[in-house]
C-alpha cells in the first residue's frame, strides 16, 4: 500500500509538472498573437468612427494596419486638455484609467487625416467608457473638425441583452449620431441624449437620438458615458477650438 501511494503522489507531481510547462509554453506562444488581435480590434473600433465598418471588415488585417498608419494619428492628454509625453495612445488601457479619479486618468486622442494629406485632419476620434445595465459598455467618437458636430460613433458591450441593450452595436443604430451637435448654441456641453422608446422622429433637434425599446438602462448608460467622457475631453476641445479660431483670424 505504502508503495502505491509512493506511485500516485510522483505520478502526480510528475504531471503538474508536465502540465505547468505546456500551459506555460502555450502562454508565451499565444500570448503575442492575442495582443495583436487586441490592437488590431482596437484599431478596427477607432477607425469604425470614421468610415464604413463594412469597409473594415473587407480588409486583411494587414490593409487594416497600413491604413490605420497613414490615416491615424494620436497623443494623450489630461483632464486640463495639456498633452503628455512619452504615452502611446493605443496603449492607454481606458478600463483600468476608468478605476482612477477622472483627473488622474490619460485621455487618448485619435485624429483621421485626410488621404494623401498628413497635415489635414478630417476628424477627430475621443474614447468613451461606462456602464451598461449588466457590465462594461465603451466605444469611439469621432468629431468634426469644428470639434461640434458628429461624425461617426462606434459602440460595444460586454454583457447587453441580445435583441435590447446589445444593439448598440448596429450600424443602423449609431448613424443615428451623425450629424448630430454636442454642443449647443450658447456653447455649453450637452451631450446628445438617446430618449427612452422608439419610433420617433428626432431629426429636428441637435441634441436628441431615437432610443432602444425595452433597453432603457442601457440606454441611460450609453448617455451618461458620452456625457461624462466628452466632458473629461472638453478643456481639450475647448483649446482645440479656441487655436483654430486664433489660426483663422
Amino acid at each position: 500500500m505504502q508503495q502505491s501511494n509512493t506511485y500516485i503522489i510522483v505520478f502526480s507531481a510528475i504531471l503538474t509538472i508536465v502540465l505547468g510547462l505546456l500551459l506555460s509554453g502555450t502562454s508565451q506562444v499565444l500570448g503575442p498573437l492575442q495582443q495583436e488581435a487586441i490592437a488590431l480590434d482596437k484599431k478596427k473600433q477607432i477607425l469604425g468612427a470614421v468610415i464604413d465598418p463594412s469597409e473594415i471588415d473587407n480588409m486583411t488585417p494587414q490593409q487594416i494596419n497600413e491604413f490605420y498608419a497613414t490615416r491615424i494619428s494620436a497623443t494623450v492628454v489630461d483632464i486640463n486638455g495639456k498633452e503628455i509625453s512619452g504615452v502611446e495612445a493605443e496603449k492607454v488601457e481606458i478600463a483600468k484609467d476608468y478605476k482612477k479619479p477622472a483627473d488622474k486618468r490619460q485621455y487618448p486622442v485619435f485624429m483621421f487625416h485626410a488621404e494623401g494629406n498628413p497635415e489635414a485632419v478630417e476628424s477627430y476620434i475621443f474614447p468613451l467608457y461606462g456602464a451598461g445595465l449588466w457590465d462594461a459598455i465603451w466605444g469611439y467618437m469621432a468629431l468634426e473638425t469644428d470639434m461640434n458636430t458628429i461624425a461617426g460613433i462606434t459602440l460595444a458591450h460586454a454583457g447587453e441583452t441580445p435583441g435590447l441593450g446589445a444593439r448598440i452595436t448596429e450600424g443602423s443604430l449609431q448613424a443615428r449620431y451623425v450629424g448630430k451637435k454636442i454642443f449647443d448654441e450658447s456653447g455649453e456641453l450637452v451631450a446628445v441624449q438617446m430618449q427612452k422608446g422608439e419610433g420617433k422622429d428626432y431629426s429636428s433637434d441637435a441634441h436628441k437620438v431615437d432610443g432602444m425599446s425595452g433597453a432603457t438602462i442601457t440606454a441611460t448608460g450609453v448617455n451618461n458615458m458620452l456625457k461624462a467622457y466628452l466632458g473629461h475631453y472638453q478643456a481639450y476641445i475647448k483649446n482645440k477650438t479656441s487655436n483654430q479660431a486664433v489660426a483663422g483670424l
